[in-house]
């Protein structure tokens, strides 16, 4: 299958590029680099550098004999999303190319309308027009955030909510309740792509994704240079990667409020599983296919004392602290979200158990060195 992959440079894209080349797949990957612009300008650097897609790609052919096309542009531009499509006829696409951080999105107007709200749907309109002249019947795999849902009193369902009403009956997307800008954003691209689906007949498949942790995966091996753009801090690190990164260099696991917040996890090598599956179990023509894209569910609190545990045993010291939660949220309250839909497509899950957080710490370690210790904390508010 020829498969497009937008933001191919991110913490998810190279890792899928590798992933879906090593199966056999044609694979291009799209990219400006803003992730990289964003970490310059908030002096937010990765735990180790990270090189360009053009070295990635010589590397990853070099290694392992699978070739990955590039395009170095800006996807918000309609004549550089063309470009690619004339270029590269995808059978499939997976849809990163988004400013993916909730708390970035909330830092300053610039983030807020430039970086976030015109980037991210700026690229999804272009890709649906896109698909819509050149490639109507190419199945869209966007990733989505389990953020959307909100954290709603009821059990969280796949996408969509049978309501019976005064003896009516209908199927309607689960209702959104987004807490950062962020993942209103990522509301909005199910909205954009629901419209289409149902105008233009697309074929899409939305991955409502929990937060990500881990670094390795089948392809990158102990090779830095193939590892993901790892980032640790408060803007663009998600939760599980700071804590570790906090735990090797002595820094206090920084616990919002309560501690309460529960949330859907998986490992890195599960989300590109995911995506994999979806891609090779497409999406029929006309449909709008919502995944639940998590394998376990933690507090913050649960997996600040995995980390804690953990590192203890590898001779850390690590100290948990609750500081003042800088976000507009519940920290405490009911969360059951269902998640069965790629497990019967056939998903083996990664669970986070003490070996895999071993793991986890023992490489950070090796950068230890690297760690910008004023760059962890910078008390982004939502007010």
């Amino acid at each position: 299958m020829k498969i497009l992959i937008l933001g191919g440079d991110g913490y998810l894209g190279w890792p899928t590029a590798m992933r879906l080349s090593a199966r056999g797949h044609e694979v291009a990957v799209a990219d400006n680099y803003l992730r990289r612009k964003l970490c310059k300008e908030e002096d937010t650097a990765p735990l180790f550098e990270v090189p360009d897609l053009y070295e990635r790609v010589r590397l990853w052919e070099s290694l392992s004999g699978h070739k990955v096309r590039v395009f170095i542009g800006d996807l918000t531009q309609w004549d550089f999303m063309e470009e690619v499509f004339k270029s590269f006829s995808p059978e499939g696409i997976v849809h990163y190319a988004e400013q993916p951080s909730a708390p970035y999105s909330m830092l300053h107007r610039r983030a807020a309308i430039i970086n976030t709200i015109q980037n991210n749907l700026l690229v999804t309109s272009n890709l649906i027009y896109a698909v819509k002249e050149f490639c109507p019947e190419t199945h869209i795999v966007k990733i989505g955030t389990m953020g959307e849902y909100g954290t709603p009193n009821i059990d969280i369902e796949e996408g969509w909510l049978d309501v019976e009403y005064k003896g009516r009956k209908q199927r309607f997307l689960y209702p959104r309740q987004a807490g950062s800008l962020y993942h209103t954003t990522k509301i909005m691209d199910t909205d954009l792509l629901w419209f289409y689906v149902r105008t233009w007949g697309l074929r899409v498949t939305d991955l409502m994704q929990g937060p990500v942790y881990g670094l390795v995966t089948e392809e990158t091996g102990e090779d830095e240079l193939l590892m993901p753009f790892f980032n640790y801090d408060e803007l663009f690190g998600t939760v599980l990667n700071r804590f570790v990164v906090q735990a090797v260099i002595g820094y206090p696991l920084t616990v919002y409020g309560g501690g309460g917040q529960i949330r859907g996890y998986l490992n890195i090598k599960d989300t590109l599983n995911c995506v994999r599956l979806s891609l090779e179990n497409p999406a029929k023509q006309g449909e709008l296919r919502i995944f639940n894209q998590f394998v376990e569910t933690f507090s913050v609190n649960e997996l600040a004392e995995k980390v804690q545990r953990v590192g203890q045993i590898l001779g850390l010291k690590v100290e948990i602290k609750s500081i003042e939660n800088p976000r507009v949220e519940a920290e405490e309250h009911y969360y059951n979200p269902s998640h069965t839909g790629l497990i019967e497509l056939g998903l083996k899950p990664h669970l986070l158990t003490d070996e895999v957080l071993s793991q986890m710490i023992e490489t950070v370690i090796k950068y230890k060195e690297n760690i910008n210790k004023d760059a962890i904390f910078r008390g982004v508010k939502w007010k």
